[in-house]
Parts: structure tokens; C-alpha cells; sequence
């Protein structure tokens, strides 16, 4: 049996520290950039106040913060605004297109295609982006079908993920990897180095996911599409026998159980008193609200008042009206400006210029109406069924704040398409051919992005995303850390001591395994900086190659199936298609086990363990 001694004090503060933080980011109530800040925080102040002393140097707390230049960070962020660039110019458009055309003519061969072009996208590009681009058009051609695309956003999801596996650039997760195996003095991968395995595990589970999961999942309902309660705006006039006569605002909002929103108070012609509780409401009064037509009918029945749409009194002569809007789901992106924002702080009437009606969130069983969704803190992957016109909705899509799930309106075509889809071109090709790394290539395109005007610096600057960055720079530094007090050592030899008379292979897969797990739980970049100094640790102690096990860690980190939590785009098909928590556990926990055995037999017999 092997032996080995306790850690020091400062490698087991950092291991604690470790599992407080994933405990931390498991927790839906603590925004994970927060929970980053903390271990950058506890990180610096503790080994300013206990310094770590080795024969060789002693660990500065500073050098925790080189994670803001971290050469992984620079080729994430600007992959980030590479990513918009396509998306703003329209340069993905044209493959909209040819799908939705495609999916007409057969929809099995058609699915089968949208996954294989969905993977291959997401081999060079953030898998985010291309979601958010078949979302629409999958939902859309369901909607004109009649057809629920329940079958189809799983696997298109997933299909993203596999794509994101197969290249150094894929996802932030296998940048990091890459980048953190490198710092340890291992050689650095090429960018389709493990292609091949990543290949091979994709190919089977593309199968599945053509084949056999359309199957397996009960036929779900979109959560907004039976909603259509639309909002008009419309006027009570208060009427001389009317029991809220000389009666406050307030008490007359009473009567309505505090339901009616009142946006003016209107008295004689022209004349407008801001809308305050203790205003006194006189005959003649006129009271500007917006609510559906039940409601506002009910308002004035409860006011002893008369409905009025524009100068008519509504009857059967003169309906309520709302011509020219429409309705539309809208999808908070993991970019988001009004991600952790509450609903009545986002102005989504004088910003965007739409009407919120309803909002649905993944682990609620219905949706909740508007009126009293002030006080809700929106989410990525928060559902918004909103009411605005044509012109309105599709200036949404300029945006990085939401993604419109109505596929009826039409995807636009810009003329820096070409450029954006050739910078990026060009970006892959300066790094695949060795000529200069991916973060030097990636930040040239978006030099070229911005100075040929496919990006506007307040473009490029929303594509990034803090949260990203922070669980970045938190994972460098624990990372760092656990490598630099022997924590990361003191793991590896405690791996080996469990498996102990192990074949190197079974430990090669309870790595991965144990990889697949933890990133279902917590994020995968934190997973997979903290896991790739105890690969190391691990394949040194047992005598074997590095590159097993560093992509035993890669693989695993990406194993992100099981759950919805597990990868944000994940949310953004869950909540888009209506699906149940039980659906990703009963698709995606196959997909995770089967992944996990075909990638450690490819790793096994490819390396001869």
C-alpha cells in the first residue's frame, strides 16, 4: 500500500476553499460571479496575511490576479466577439435558410443534417451563438408544421456540446485545458490534435441523437404558445355616480385588489396629474391603464366607470383594439444585460418597447402573469411572452439581450456578412496551420471586425460576458493555487491511493468519470482548471503519458448532458421548448455514460494502456 503524509496547512486551506466554492456554484441564489469574487478575494487576503514560503520562492498573492492576463482568457473573450461579429452581420443566416428550406422536404434526413452542421459549427465557433441561431428556426418550422419541436431542441443542443469537444477553441473549457496543461511544461495540443477520439464519440452520439431520442421524449408544449392574452391600452372615465368619487387613487386601486396599473390620471382636456396614491378622483376623471380585455372590462365594472379606446366609448361598434402588434417569446441570453435585473428595473416598454404579458421559468410548473412580476430577477433562459410590434421585434434582434423564439420574422441579410464569415475563416486557419496562436489570431480578427465596421466597439464590448470571465480568472487561481502549495500533488497521490493495483486504464476512466460528474454539479471551467493539475499529478505518479489524462479532464469537463443546469445553453432549450427537468436526466444521462465508456476505450487503445 502507498503512504504518504497530511498536506500542509496552506494546500488544505486552498482544498477547502475549492469545495466551499463548488458548493457555492451549485447554488442557484448566488450569481456565480459573485461566488468567483469570493475566491479571488479569499485567494489574495489569505496568503497576504499567511504567506506560502517554498525552498525555491515564495507565492505572491498578486500572481493570482495573472489570470485577468491569461492568454486562455484573451482567446476566450475575443472567440466572444468574433462570435458576435457573425452574429451581427447575419453571416450564419445563409445556413438558417438553407435548413428551414431543407427541413420542408424531409424532416428525418433534415434533423439528421441540422445536427451534423450544428456540430461542426460548434467545433470553431462558441456553441451559444449557434443555438441561439437554430432555436428559432427549429421552433419556427414546429409552429408552421403543427408539430412540436420537442424532438428536435435536445438533440440540436447536445449536437452543439459534441461539436465544442473537438477542437482546442471548441468551448472556453478545452482553451483552458490546453492553456493550464501547457503552463505545467507539458506540449502544447495542436488545434484538431484530439479530433480523431472526439470524432468517434460524436459519431455514436449523433446516432442516438437522431435515432433514438425523438423517441424518448414525451411531446412537450412550448410553455407560451396556448398564452394569448394580449394588452390594450384604454381609458375608464370615472362617472358622476361613481362609488370611487372623492375617494383616493389609492382606495380606488383597492377596489381592484391593487390589479390595476394606472399610467395617468387625466382631467379636463389636455390636462395630466402625475398618478400619485393620494390624488382625489373627481367626475369626469379619465384613468389611462393597459390590461387585457377581461380585466379592463371588470376595472371599470368595479369603478362605476365607462371604457374608452381612443375618443370612443367602447362598444360593439368600436372594439378595443391593438392593430399593427403582435406577440413574441423572448428568451434572456446568457449575455444579457438584464440577467439578475429585476422585472421592474429593466424598462422593457421605454427601452425595447415591448409589453411583458407572462413569464416562465424552468423549475415552475406554469408561467406567471403580468401584472405583479416586478419583484422577479430574470434569469438567463427566462421565457418572456411579450406584446410589441413588427418593426419593434426584429430591432430586438439586434440585440445581445434576448433571443425572439417567433420564426416568422425573417432573418436579416447584411453586406459585411462575407467579412465576418472570413475573418473568422481566417482566424481558424493563422492557428490550425501553426503560423500564430489562437489568441493572437483571434484578437487580429477582431481588430479587423471592428475597423471594417462589422462590429461597433458597444457591440463587441456586450459580447463579453462577466460571469464568464470571473469563473475564469476564480478557476485559474485555485488552479494555481492547489498546484503551487502541493494541493494538486497531494490529490493525485490520494487518486492513486484509492486505485491502488488499478490498471492504469480503470484509472484513466474514473478520472473522466469522476470529471462528468462534478461538471453536471458545478461549472465546467472550474471543473476542469481544478482537474487538469491532478491529471498531471496522476499520470506522473503512475509513470504514463500526459496526454491521456489531460483529455480524460477535457472530455469529461464536457460531459455537460445530465441535468439543465449543467451548460447555459441547456437553459435556453429547456425553457424554449417546455421541457421538464426529467427530460434532460432521461436523454442526457445515456448520452454522458455512453460518451464516457466509447472516449476511455478510444483513449485506452489509442495510447496502447
Amino acid at each position: 500500500m502507498l503512504e504518504f503524509a497530511l498536506p500542509n496547512p496552506h494546500a488544505l486551506a486552498v482544498m477547502v476553499l475549492i469545495v466551499v466554492a463548488l458548493i457555492l456554484f451549485a447554488r442557484d441564489s448566488i450569481p456565480l460571479e459573485t461566488t468567483s469574487l469570493v475566491v479571488i478575494v479569499a485567494l489574495t487576503v489569505g496568503f497576504t496575511l499567511f504567506p506560502f514560503h517554498t525552498e525555491r520562492e515564495t507565492i505572491q498573492a498578486s500572481d493570482f490576479f495573472l489570470g485577468f492576463g491569461h492568454k486562455a482568457l484573451v482567446a476566450v473573450c475575443a472567440l466572444m466577439i468574433l462570435g458576435e461579429g457573425l452574429i451581427r452581420t447575419g453571416a450564419l443566416e445563409p445556413v438558417g435558410r438553407f435548413l428551414a428550406r431543407l427541413w420542408r422536404r424531409g424532416p428525418a434526413i433534415s434533423l439528421l443534417f441540422t445536427l451534423l452542421t450544428t456540430a461542426t459549427l460548434s467545433a470553431f465557433i462558441n456553441n451559444t451563438p449557434i443555438v441561439v441561431l437554430m432555436l428559432p428556426i427549429l421552433i419556427g418550422i414546429g409552429m408552421r408544421t403543427g408539430v412540436s419541436p420537442t424532438g428536435t431542441l435536445i438533440p440540436m443542443g447536445f449536437a452543439s456540446i459534441l461539436g465544442g469537444m473537438a477542437t482546442t477553441i471548441g468551448t472556453s473549457t478545452n482553451l483552458l485545458v490546453v492553456n493550464v496543461a501547457a503552463d505545467m511544461g507539458m506540449d502544447n495540443f495542436n488545434m484538431f490534435d484530439f479530433l480523431g477520439p472526439a470524432a468517434i464519440g460524436a459519431g455514436a452520439a449523433i446516432l442516438y441523437l437522431w435515432l433514438v431520442v425523438p423517441r424518448m421524449i414525451p411531446e412537450r408544449q412550448p410553455p407560451m404558445q396556448d398564452t394569448r392574452s394580449r394588452l390594450y391600452t384604454a381609458q375608464i372615465r370615472i362617472d358622476e355616480n361613481s362609488p370611487v368619487v372623492g375617494n383616493t387613487l389609492a382606495e380606488a386601486m383597492e377596489r381592484t385588489d391593487e390589479n390595476i396599473r394606472v399610467d395617468t390620471v387625466q382631467r379636463g382636456k389636455g390636462a395630466y396629474i402625475n398618478p400619485l396614491p393620494d390624488v382625489v378622483l373627481m367626475a369626469g376623471d379619465r384613468i389611462t391603464t393597459s390590461d387585457t380585455q377581461a380585466n379592463l372590462r371588470e376595472f371599470s365594472r368595479v369603478l362605476g366607470g365607462t371604457l374608452f379606446s381612443g375618443d370612443h366609448e367602447v362598444d360593439a361598434l368600436h372594439p378595443l383594439s391593438i392593430e399593427g402588434e403582435q406577440l413574441a417569446e423572448l428568451v434572456v441570453t446568457p449575455a444579457s444585460r438584464l440577467a439578475n435585473v429585476r422585472v421592474g428595473d429593466a424598462q422593457l416598454r421605454s427601452r425595447y418597447g415591448v409589453r411583458l404579458l407572462a413569464l416562465h421559468r424552468f423549475e415552475e410548473a406554469q408561467e406567471r402573469k403580468s401584472p405583479g412580476l416586478d419583484n422577479i430577477q430574470l434569469r438567463s433562459g427566462d421565457v418572456l411572452l411579450v406584446q410589441s410590434t413588427a418593426d419593434k421585434l426584429r430591432a430586438l434582434k439586434e440585440t445581445t439581450d434576448f433571443l425572439i423564439l417567433d420564426g416568422s420574422i425573417r432573418l436579416p441579410s447584411k453586406a459585411k456578412a462575407p467579412i465576418a464569415l472570413s475573418t473568422i475563416i481566417g482566424v481558424v486557419l493563422l492557428a490550425a496551420l501553426n503560423i500564430m496562436p489562437i489568441e493572437i489570431s483571434a484578437i487580429l480578427g477582431c481588430l479587423v471586425l471592428l475597423v471594417t465596421r462589422c462590429l461597433r466597439w458597444k457591440d463587441a464590448m456586450n459580447a463579453l460576458s462577466a460571469q464568464v470571465i470571473l469563473i475564469i480568472v476564480s478557476s485559474l487561481a485555485m488552479g494555481a493555487a492547489l498546484l503551487k502549495t502541493g494541493g494538486a500533488d497531494y490529490l493525485a497521490q490520494l487518486f492513486v491511493y484509492i486505485t491502488f493495483g488499478a490498471p492504469p486504464a480503470v484509472v484513466l476512466g474514473g478520472l473522466m468519470l469522476m470529471m462528468g460528474i462534478l461538471t453536471n454539479i458545478v461549472s465546467n471551467n472550474a471543473a476542469a482548471v481544478i482537474g487538469t493539475p491532478i491529471a498531471i499529478g496522476i499520470a506522473q505518479r503512475l509513470g504514463m503519458p500526459l496526454e491521456p489524462f489531460v483529455l480524460a479532464v477535457l472530455f469529461g469537463a464536457n460531459l455537460s448532458f445530465a441535468t439543465p443546469m449543467a451548460y447555459q445553453t441547456n437553459l435556453l432549450i429547456m425553457n424554449a421548448g417546455g421541457y421538464k427537468f426529467g427530460d434532460f436526466v432521461r436523454v442526457g444521462l445515456p448520452l454522458a455514460i455512453g460518451l464516457w465508456l466509447v472516449l476511455t476505450t478510444v483513449l485506452v487503445w489509442a495510447y496502447g494502456m
